[in-house]
């Protein structure tokens, strides 16, 4: 044998490599000539492999354990596997083999100007890092690892994990030949991560599948804390056409894995760096530019490992993998999950999927305890790891009290297409074993309900949705859900809802944030969720409605009875524009606008239209409009609407249109004002209709005036997807587009086309 069939760099190998150094080494390769930086190193060959096998006398001890096996049963699994990797282990290295390995690691010593450089050593399997197979996380890497005998032992340590007991496993169930998949080890200089930080990323939302954003997750240290899920990580998402970040998450990054006197340990990081986020902006946008470079070449999304070296302070690619979840995976169908009773959370994290579950919790310490799980049970435990995937993929939902989106309960449970809701803190004290619980995944935070709550499943084909030459939009509130809906068949948002981001994600009045100095915590939170909204629909528009909380609905925000008074009535009071340039709101005002002058310049995305609600007169239009360009909202890229919902709108529909660059009916307030009903009160619900003549010819005078001065007109309401033959008027009126809520979009779609088929 020669050198060459033993070790090679790995900038001699490429993607027609897999077969003989392992998908990991091969993509390493790949990676070198596409101005992405990657440490230094060799990696050992398949043949080296096989020479190990056959040289130290081991293939046929690997047969006869593996006679008989049933992977169903995790003892036997377990004592076969320990059995077989003791074996590898153990074995003496062939002299050969390891006067190859030593010269290329020597080799290396010299080109870093070292005699004993500190090296990764990582398992790269044949098999693995396929575009419809993971094996993501089923062998051994070594960190830190100085020295030619420690080396040797190193290489060895990853051939005995190509028998991990989740890769025999995975193996088995994906009809992989366990002797046919053969492994190389990449041997790479030690990036200096417990100097910085690293982390894990994808070029698309893991969970919803939509590919316009890379999500990345980053800690201090080295990152095996973020796949054990041991470390509350940092979340970045970059929304790809512009490299403008769309959300900021601060994690907890209480620990980092370090080195220490030779060996990794793991450390509390000090509370003044947990406060602090592991990567700056610039880094962000740079990780991302990697990340699109790699997708771009191997033209499909990745799942790649990255660091940032302190000492260098450089990021370096570690590894990239196609992601096979959602890569994989082709559909001309959405199904969504909703819950159909109201029950309130035991428990809450982060939510992994979009499904819903039930099932009978069982509390698992330890792998060992596996024999007690039963098909289709609630696994609730700490954390997962690899020689977990058995009993995961009979489970029914997953929880665990640590872990992030990248974490390893998170991806395999992608995988396996299992519900999870990961870093609960406190699952395992909270849930009692053989209790009946419901886990719902729908939204962007997981909840555990006690008891079987019910939900319905529905999955809507787009294959036959006909197309429309009036615009159907989403009303949307919810920045959680943006990317799963992203795949909808609409035209854009027609309306968001700040008041739901402000409910949601601040919960605090504003006001009381600016005396709290919080203001931008606030602007953070809006940007951040105006900004996942757009992303998901861009280029198509997106309307943003201002505030416009009622002084009522103040009072219940935190800090709110401190600066809203009692109105008798608030449907009618301090509301929409006339807050804005009242000198006592004006400066909670300018956080709004902050968060979405943010958004359109400093993410890019251009595709946002302010909306000004409850404006009342034109002379208060000209006012708001004043404050918004003074605030930074202005400009000839920046449509401004109004909405259209008190009868001065509609009679003086000429000066609005003098003013503002369209319309959005809300039928709403419109019905409620102009038949003078309370649209909330009970008795009078009979005389409440949005089909009532007055509105109707509203409505069609107010499009025709618009019309007349070139202004889109909008409805925005529950009446086109309610009300039997609403679209029809609406159709006939000559509407630009219609917006309603997802659950009714496809139905909303299928009645315009039949509208425009009648009035043609």
């Amino acid at each position: 044998m020669t050198s060459q069939q033993f070790v090679r760099w790995l900038d001699d190998v490429s993607g027609d490599d897999v077969g003989s150094v392992g998908g990991k080494s091969a993509n390493l390769g790949e990676l070198a000539g596409l101005d992405v930086p990657v440490l230094p190193g060799f990696t050992t060959t398949a043949a080296a492999y096989e020479y190990y096998i056959d040289e130290a006398g081991i293939r046929a001890d690997v047969e006869a354990a593996l006679d008989g096996l049933d992977v169903d049963d995790v003892r036997d699994l377990r004592s076969r596997g320990e059995r077989i990797r003791q074996r590898i282990r153990e074995a003496t290295m062939p002299p050969e083999l390891a006067a190859r390995i030593v010269e290329q690691y020597e080799a290396l010593a010299r080109e870093l100007g070292t005699e004993d450089p500190s090296v990764a050593v990582r398992s790269s399997a044949t098999a693995e890092d396929l575009p419809t197979a993971s094996f993501a996380g089923q062998q051994d890497t070594f960190l830190d690892v100085t020295g030619r005998e420690e080396l040797i032992e190193a290489v060895q340590g990853c051939y005995a994990s190509l028998f991990t007991d989740r890769a025999i496993a995975y193996r088995e169930h994906n009809g992989f030949d366990h002797f046919a998949v053969r492994l190389a080890c990449v041997v790479q200089k030690m990036g200096q991560a417990d100097l910085g930080a690293s982390g894990v990323l994808f070029t698309l939302d893991p969970d919803s599948g939509f590919e316009n954003v890379v999500v990345a997750e980053a800690a201090y240290g080295f990152g095996e804390l973020i796949v054990q899920g041991e470390v509350d990580p940092d979340r970045y998402v970059v929304f790809k056409p512009t490299n403008g970040i769309v959300e900021k998450r601060l994690g907890g990054k209480a620990q980092r894995m370090v080195r220490r006197d030779g060996e990794t340990a793991v450390e509390d990081v000090p509370e003044q760096e947990r406060g602090q986020y592991a990567l700056s902006d610039d880094q962000i946008r740079t990780l991302a530019t990697y990340a699109e470079r790699i997708e771009a070449h191997f033209e499909r999304p990745m799942d790649v490992e990255w660091l940032l070296d302190g000492d260098l302070d450089q990021l370096f690619v570690v590894q990239a993998r196609p992601e096979t979840v959602h890569g994989a995976a082709e559909s001309d169908a959405i199904r969504t999950y909703r819950l159909t009773e109201e029950a309130e959370p035991r428990l809450e994290g982060v939510a992994i999927g979009s499904a819903i579950a039930s099932g009978r919790v069982r509390l698992l310490d330890d792998v060992g305890e596996m024999d007690r799980f039963r098909a289709g049970d609630v696994l609730v435990t700490g954390m997962t790891a690899p020689d977990w995937v058995p009993i995961m993929r009979r489970a029914s939902a997953i929880v665990t009290e640590r872990g992030g989106k990248t974490s390893h309960a998170a991806i395999v449970s992608r995988e396996l297409g299992v519900p999870a809701v990961v870093g609960t803190e406190r699952a395992t004290k909270v849930l009692r074993d053989g209790d009946t619980v419901t886990v719902d995944c729908s939204g962007e935070t997981g909840y555990v309900y006690d008891g079987e709550v019910a939900f319905e499943s529905r999955e809507r084909s787009l294959a036959d949705v006909p197309s429309t030459d009036t615009d159907v939009m989403l009303i949307l509130g919810d920045p959680s859900r943006a990317f799963s809906l992203a795949g909808l068949p609409v035209d854009g948002v027609g309306l968001v809802r700040e008041e739901f981001i402000i409910t949601t994600h601040v919960g605090t009045h504003p006001l009381a944030m600016l005396e709290r100095g919080a203001g931008e915590e606030y602007i953070a939170a809006l940007q951040t969720g105006i900004a996942k909204i757009a992303a998901a629909f861009h280029p198509d528009p997106v309307v943003v409605r201002l505030s416009d909380f009622k002084t009522d609905e103040y009072r219940h925000l935190d800090g709110g009875r401190t600066f809203e008074h009692e109105e008798a009535n608030p449907m009618l009071g301090w509301r929409g524009a006339s807050r804005y340039y009242d000198e006592s709101f004006r400066e909670a005002f300018r956080l709004e606008c902050e968060a979405l002058r943010r958004v359109r310049e400093d993410v890019g995305l251009d595709n946002v239209t302010v909306m000004v609600p409850f404006c009342r007169t034109p002379a208060e239009g000209r006012r708001v409009l004043g404050i918004l360009d003074e605030y930074g909202l202005s400009g000839d890229d920046l449509d401004v609407f109004v909405m259209a919902e008190l009868p001065s709108n509609v009679v003086l529909a000429d000066r609005f249109a003098d003013l503002f660059d369209g319309f959005s009916i809300g039928s709403n307030d419109l019905t409620q004002l102009l038949l003078g009903v309370d649209r909330n009160s009970r008795k009078l619900a009979s005389l409440f209709d949005e089909r009532d003549e007055a509105v109707e010819r509203s409505i069609r005078s107010l499009i025709e005036e618009a019309h007349g001065h070139d202004r889109p007109v909008g409805i925005c309401g529950d009446a086109p997807s309610t009300v039997p033959g609403y679209v029809d008027v609406l159709i006939d009126a000559g509407i630009d587009s219609i917006s309603v809520t997802p659950d009714a979009v496809l139905e909303t779609i299928e009645r315009v086309s039949e509208a425009e088929e009648r009035s043609s």
